[in-house]
């Protein structure tokens, strides 16, 4: 083993040993870790140089990776760590030089329980038919959740699981169910493409890993209307800014017919942040919208706006606020009044739930 890959080596294993969710090297400075959301460098490991960055780089990639990354300045894939872990990369270019970000992704797939999650999703892995969101930010474990609710319908029904994502994260093992994943440039050209082509592969459940432009998620609800159970992510940050970026994405003419689509075959929105926990390590906070007959009508109305006072008042139904999440949390003692209002939407509100706590 020649000198960069014991060093690669050593760095992967103090990510996973560290429980980091990050790592990140680049020219000039120290190999750098994120643990529990803060940045950590590691400095016995010393400055990296150009020329170690980018022989690095490029030791993680295939041949075939190696020359998209030159032709493109910028590549997503995935890389296998012996048998401790997978990580999914990011190399890029920074004022000429290379960067890496390399994501830890746990080799074992945790449950919606194990994860702190609210039970009530249990019913999104329950569904047979319809159109789930998962929102967030980037870094605040949406693919940790899909995986966890694609995992808990293999492990509970007799279903064919297609899966597209760039690049893989987490890898299934098939128990009653056949997962099939697909990683974009390697195994399609495309998400649509492979999206399109998912309805003659006879699947129960798809889960598309990101929804980039309006064809596929024209593709994705339709698939949702015709007898599928559909998981898609997206960046926003809350369930109704999520319904607002679908429709805002077609054409003015067709966003009637989006909505009155979105009204019909969407099942639930979870929005999600991972929030420092008072004993370390991160818990995840959440919104969850449910379609009722309420939510739809105001999609239909196109009055997206009043949804998040159908979410504060319909609590009898599993439906929960981000902000009240945030403040059970405060409650249970498990997350700083500070970071909660730090990752509020709505500080003022917060601070009125809380009352003189």
């Amino acid at each position: 083993m020649d000198d960069y890959q014991k060093k690669l080596k050593e760095l992967l294993e103090i990510t996973v040993k560290m429980q980091a969710s990050d790592l990140h090297i680049s020219a000039g400075n120290l190999p750098t870790l994120r643990i529990s959301g803060k940045l950590a460098p590691l400095p016995k490991k010393g400055k990296f140089s150009r020329e170690d960055t980018e022989i690095l780089a490029f030791s993680l990639m295939t041949e075939e990776q190696g020359k998209r990354f030159k032709e493109e300045k910028e590549i997503d894939f995935s890389y296998n760590f012996e048998d401790a872990a997978r990580f999914r990369i990011n190399a890029f270019f920074q004022r000429g030089n290379i960067s890496v970000a390399l994501r830890l992704v746990p080799a074992q797939i945790k449950t919606v329980d194990e994860l702190k999650l609210p039970a009530i999703l249990h019913n999104f892995a329950k569904a047979t038919q319809g159109f789930i969101l998962i929102a967030g930010p980037s870094g605040h474990g949406k693919s940790t959740t899909l995986a966890a609710l694609i995992d808990e319908i293999n492990h509970n029904r007799a279903d064919h699981i297609i899966t597209i994502e760039d690049p893989i994260e987490y890898l299934f093992k098939n128990d009653l169910s056949i997962i099939d994943q697909r990683e974009v440039y390697q195994d399609t050209d495309s998400f649509t493409r492979a999206l399109r082509s998912t309805f003659r592969q006879d699947p129960n459940v798809i889960m598309v890993g990101e929804m980039r432009d309006p064809e596929t998620i024209g593709i994705a609800i339709t698939a949702a209307e015709t007898g599928h159970l559909v998981f898609a992510t997206l960046h926003t940050n809350s369930a109704s800014q999520s319904i607002h970026r679908i429709v805002d994405s077609f054409a003015p003419a067709q966003q009637d017919q989006i909505r009155a689509q979105l009204s019909g075959s969407l099942l639930g929105v979870l929005s999600q942040r991972l929030i420092p926990r008072v004993k370390g390590g991160l818990i995840p906070a959440c919104e969850i919208m449910f379609n009722n007959a309420a939510v739809a009508n105001l999609i239909r109305e196109n009055r997206i706006h009043e949804i998040p006072l159908v979410i504060d008042t319909s609590a009898e139904f599993g439906m929960t606020s981000l902000n009240r999440s945030l403040a059970n949390l405060v409650k249970m003692r498990e997350v700083s009044l500070e970071n909660a209002l730090n990752y509020s939407l709505n500080p003022a509100e917060l601070r009125t739930l809380l009352g003189s706590y």
